[in-house]
């Protein structure tokens, strides 16, 4: 695949649509698990049809939405960016969204044609109301981007059931390299959930930032199939947002990114049968940062709409437009119109980089 030629969102579709059919064959005597599967297939096309209806009436809807569903988490991360914005905490904190909001954000994202809802946090399995809510919505592909800290069986049997919800599991490497940024006895904890997972035959997929200290290690083809022997099917790098300009160390630099770049284009060739996603590499190749409903927006915890979950800045709620009118919101349209999603940056993040523009985009 030539890099001109990349599209982030076709790539994507078509890795999905490949492990579906995957997943179809080892069903096949489960025919419950394989008629799910199959109608998901449709669904993804039926989504994409309706996008492009409203592209054609000049109306874009992104294919991915990123949902924030708690603040709170039960790990405590080295360089959190959550957490040193005081996006995340160890209590539940008022006024978040409640389930029947979030039921009703995920009712609209399918009538608009997003297939994809990513569920993040905090940690997303301490809101099992809205994870079932999210069940309810078989047309939709929830990846649950989890720390994997508190899988149990309860659990397990809730992703066996609804084959919509897809855990990922966030690791930053072998096990020094996860126990020294999420704390020790984690990798641990993490490699009893993958397990487990894999016995019960459920599909998953992993989540790694990737830092300046991490990334040969991740990146190595070792760590990949290690990944893949456990049971991992769909691999996530993405770059380390700085939390502020002391951690920009972490941060890997324009010749890290290019290494990253070149890397991920090798695994895709060697490891042809799993889905490798890197951000914002990916989106350099796909014409620019895709927040902002360029490819995807953030829902905060409270319904604020942000660009993405890195660049917490809001002027619009979706508890009082919903979400296609969120879109039309004046911060993402002065971010696109202005193409500062566009600009190059040092960091993990354009927006990031970009933080001081974003800010006073709001005081106009």
């Amino acid at each position: 695949m030539q890099e001109q030629d990349f599209v982030l969102e076709e790539y994507i579709n078509k890795g999905i649509q490949d492990i579906m059919k995957d997943i179809i064959k080892a069903t096949f005597k489960d025919p419950a698990e394989s008629i799910f599967m199959a109608k998901f297939a449709l669904s993804v096309k039926k989504g994409s049809e309706i996008r492009k209806a409203f592209d054609d009436r000049g109306e874009h809807i992104p294919p991915f939405l990123i949902a924030s569903i708690t603040s709170t988490c039960n790990l405590h991360c080295k360089g959190c960016y959550a957490r040193e914005n005081n996006i995340c905490s160890d209590e539940t904190v008022s006024n978040q969204l409640t389930t029947q909001e979030w039921n009703q954000i995920f009712t609209e994202a399918k009538e608009l044609g997003i297939n994809f809802v990513l569920l993040v946090g905090g940690e997303p399995l301490m809101r099992p109301d809205v994870l079932m809510a999210a069940a309810e919505h078989p047309e939709i592909l929830f990846p649950v981007f989890t720390n994997g800290t508190i899988m149990n069986e309860q659990y397990l049997q809730f992703f066996k059931k609804n084959r919509n919800m897809v855990p990922v599991i966030s690791v930053e490497g072998h096990v020094e390299s996860t126990d020294e940024r999420r704390g020790e006895g984690t990798y641990q904890l993490l490699d009893n959930t993958m397990e487990q997972l894999s016995n019960a035959r459920l599909l998953f997929g992993a989540s790694i930032t990737v830092t300046r200290e991490n990334m040969h290690e991740v990146l190595s083809d070792a760590f990949v199939q290690e990944l893949l022997d456990k049971g991992c099917r769909a691999i996530l790098y993405i770059e380390y947002v700085p939390v502020d300009e002391k951690s920009m160390e972490l941060a890997p630099t324009p010749e890290d990114n290019a290494y990253i770049e070149e890397t991920v284009a090798k695994l895709r060739e060697t490891f042809d049968k799993t889905l490798f996603i890197s951000f914002p590499g990916d989106e350099h190749k796909s014409g620019g940062c895709l927040a902002a409903g360029r490819g995807f927006f953030h829902i905060n915890t409270h319904g604020g709409a942000e660009p993405c979950p890195a660049s917490p800045f809001s002027d619009t709620n979706v508890k009082d437009i919903g979400l296609r009118e969120a879109l039309k919101s004046p911060l993402f349209q002065v971010l696109r119109d202005e193409e500062i999603l566009l600009e190059d940056h040092a960091g993990g993040c354009v927006l990031f980089d970009n933080r001081e523009k974003v800010e006073a985009l709001l005081q106009r």
